[in-house]
């Protein structure tokens, strides 16, 4: 029998919304990946998409839904602020 995948339980940025349980390894190539590209530069929610879907090109799940999941942990734990006002995203 194969042994399951290590788990993380995500945050969610919004008070009162859970979080969802992801595989640690899928998570932390999309949190390095959201990390890195907005380290270079702060952008919208589709920019980040659209970057994301170039540079992870044998990511192993649909990106948007893992992008979306992942930044909302990060916002959650402070590591970047999405500006719903500006809809600028960019790392702290």
């Amino acid at each position: 029998m194969a042994d399951q995948p290590e788990k993380i339980m995500t945050l969610h940025a919004e008070p009162g919304k859970k979080g969802t349980n992801l595989d640690k390894a899928k998570y932390d190539q999309m949190a390095q990946a959201i990390t890195d590209v907005l380290a270079i530069k702060s952008m919208t929610t589709t920019e980040l998409l659209l970057t994301l879907e170039k540079r992870l090109k044998k990511f192993d799940g649909k990106i948007g839904w893992y992008m979306m999941a992942v930044k909302l942990d990060l916002e959650a734990r402070s590591v970047i602020e999405h500006s719903r006002k500006t809809k600028i995203i960019k790392l702290l």
